[in-house]
């Protein structure tokens, strides 16, 4: 989770300190001693991977390519945002660490988790999800849509199982329950907006410098006002990121590159048929930024033959 950036970008390691110094405590070295139980809480995921995944930008950035927009999956917007220089590191570290308290405590007030299923399309599951509400009186909504036949569902424990075994029942192609601690983008975390609306109203937010787009609209930010809808939004509301991915690849960026400690987005950019013929690559660490060097010098020496 971006040591490995770390110790050979300067750059990168600023993002640790200056993160540390927000949040109080070493995170550097409790990202490389927790156990994966505490890593999977959100109080500590959310300022670990957005500082990671920042750091990690910061080293590719090193190569001199020219960002023309950028998206992130949930709470990675913020990494869009930072980049864009809509938020400075320090004040998107804070606001982030508020949000993972915030969630944290939402999930231990009312305990939930998610499933992916995939092979149905948003009505199946919009009506699996309704069926098992209906039947049961509990809680359980689509959080995110990746693509047109992998949604995730969110919710409590007891609606989400029932939800998964109905989908199976119907023939399903697969389901996989998540390794998350809570009902992310759910109704279950209503009391976290409540409480993380005042970091979002006290933040000092910029328009981007390059396009940015959100990923509960799917469309790029207009407004600062409309970032600040959009975030604090995004706690209940579905991640429209198959909406999100189309509007990124609609932008005729010569390359995409996911940064991050995790391939997850590059693998679903890769099947986008408007992305056929685009460079994407996935950068975790100096061997990833080495690799996207030389994708990139290749380019640079095709285009100049």
């Amino acid at each position: 989770m971006g040591a490995d950036v770390a110790a050979r970008y300067p750059a990168s390691q600023a993002c640790f300190d200056q993160a540390s110094e927000v949040l109080g405590f070493d995170l550097l070295a409790s990202c490389s001693t927790a156990t994966p139980e505490t890593l999977r809480e959100t109080r500590l995921s959310q300022p670990a991977i957005f500082t990671a995944n920042v750091a990690i930008y910061r080293a590719v950035e090193t190569l001199g390519m020219t960002p023309v927009v950028s998206a992130g999956h949930s709470f990675g917007e913020y990494c869009s945002l930072t980049i864009a220089g809509a938020l400075a590191f320090d004040e998107a570290v804070r606001i982030v660490n508020e949000r993972g308290q915030a969630m944290g405590e939402a999930a231990d007030a009312a305990p939930g988790t998610m499933a992916a299923i995939i092979g149905f399309d948003e009505a199946r599951v919009d009506d699996i999800c309704a069926r098992v509400r209906e039947s049961s009186g509990g809680h359980v909504e689509i959080g995110n849509l990746n693509t047109p036949e992998q949604i995730v569902i969110s919710g409590d424990i007891a609606a989400v199982t029932a939800a998964c075994e109905l989908a199976k029942a119907e023939g399903v192609k697969r389901v996989r329950v998540l390794n998350v601690s809570g009902a992310w983008h759910s109704s279950l975390m209503q009391s976290a907006a409540l409480r993380f609306g005042a970091a979002v109203r006290t933040a000092e937010l910029h328009m981007p410098s390059f396009t940015v787009v959100s990923n509960v609209t799917g469309a790029p930010y207009a407004s600062v006002e409309a970032m600040r809808a959009s975030l604090l939004a995004s706690l209940c509301s579905r991640v429209r990121w198959h909406e999100t991915a189309l509007a990124v690849a609609a932008m005729g960026a010569d390359a995409i590159v996911e940064c991050g400690a995790s391939e997850v987005l590059a693998p679903m950019m890769k099947r986008l048929p408007a992305l056929k013929e685009t460079q994407v690559m996935h950068v975790a660490d100096s061997g990833g930024v080495a690799k996207l060097e030389a994708a990139v010098l290749a380019r640079q020496a095709h285009l100049v033959d």
